[in-house]
Order: C-alpha cells, then structure tokens, then sequence
C-alpha cells in the first residue's frame, strides 16, 4: 500500500496540469507507477480524487484520517470546507473609509491591500492553482471561484481606488475596473502563475514581491 498522502500528491499534479475534464483516473495512476484497477482501493471515483486533491491543498493534515476507499462528499460540503479554507487565509487589510483625505494615509492604504493580497496567493499557490485550473470544469467551483470570490475582491479593489481617486489622494485612472483587475492580475502572475512559466519560474521571491510592490505604487500614488 502506497500512503495516501503520495495519491493525493499525484492527484494534485494531474489536476493541477489538466483540469478535471481532461484528467483521468489513468493520469493519477500512471503518475503513481500503479495500475489503473489498484488506484480503486484508494478512491471510488474520479470526484473523489479531487476531493482528495482539494483537502490535500487546504488542509494537509486531514488525509490521514480519512476511511478507504474515500468518497467524494456532496459539493455543498466541499464549498464549505473551500469558505472555511478562505476566512482562515485571507485577512481583509484594514481601510479607514471616515478619515479625513491624506495621500500618505492612502498610499499605506494600497500597500497594505498589496501586501495582503501577495501573501495570501503566494502562501496558497498549489492550492489556488488547482481550483482555478478545474473551477471551468464543474459548476460549483466556477460559481465559489470565479463569480463568489474573484469578482468580490475584484469589487472590493475596484470601490478603494474609486474613493480615493475622487478624495483626489490617488491617480486617476482610464477606468476603475480595468485597474482593479490590473493590480489583482499582476499580483496573481508573479505570486502564483509564474511558477508554471518555465522563463519565469527562477526569478527569486523577495525581487518579485518587491518589485510588484514598487511598481503598483508607482502606477497609483502620488509623489509630488
């Protein structure tokens, strides 16, 4: 017997690379070096090795509890365990919308959301990478991720800048929303999507995290 950890580990990869359409038990089972019938003592389904991946991504430790061979639970229970993933990740930076119009204020302001949206997707990679890559796949996880999720932080970027670019504290931009998916998506490539980028994947942390940083400011606040 294989531990499950190295199955969920090889069900990781091969959704990760393939999305759950595409991926098959075959795919799982040969980047394991099993059988395709010998990997049916681990899961019952296909569903239930991205249930697998999914709880190996957000909560490591809880594969070894689980009874073989394991099942996949109904997909409100695996959109909870996803919401729970994310309240206990993703702290919201703190915004003061009463105060009174500082540009300095608001240019700690943007770094602070800068810093925390970095650090959440460059601690959670893996596991982003494998609901993004399988979210076009199965309605529920388009629905938590793209249209929950997504759009949310997309809003809530959006709704900052829009106040501080009237207070007159930051620049103003051609259009709110296509800035707010412009910082959302330059933190997302580098913190997340350069690791599959065979040119990019050396540049070290530190510089990227830095220079993302650097440069989003730059874009937004003023320095005269």
């Amino acid at each position: 017997m294989r531990p499950l950890s190295e199955v969920a580990d090889a069900a990781v990869t091969v959704f990760t690379d393939k999305g759950f359409r595409q991926a098959g038990i075959s795919d799982v089972s040969a980047e394991l070096g099993l059988s395709h019938g010998a990997l049916y003592t681990y899961v019952d389904s296909k569903q239930a090795l991205l249930y697998l991946a999914l709880l190996r991504t957000l909560r490591p430790d809880a594969v070894r509890s689980l009874t073989l061979p394991v099942t996949a639970p109904p997909s409100d229970e695996i959109v909870e365990l996803l919401d729970s993933w994310m309240i206990g990740q993703a702290p919201e930076p703190r915004i003061d919308h009463s105060r009174e119009p500082d540009a300095r204020l608001a240019a700690a302001e943007l770094g602070a959301l800068i810093d925390t949206l970095y650090g959440f997707i460059e601690r959670n990679y893996q596991a982003l990478n494998l609901i993004e890559k399988c979210a076009t796949d199965l309605p529920e996880l388009t629905q938590w991720f793209f249209v929950q999720r997504r759009r949310a932080a997309l809003e809530s970027i959006g709704d900052f800048l829009r106040k501080r670019i009237e207070a007159g504290e930051l620049r103003p931009v051609p259009d709110i929303p296509t800035a707010a998916r412009f910082i959302n998506e330059t933190i997302a490539w580098f913190a997340m999507h350069r690791h599959g980028d065979a040119d990019s994947a050396m540049l070290d942390d530190d510089a990227c995290r830095a220079t993302v940083r650097h440069l989003l400011l730059a874009a937004f606040v003023h320095y005269d």
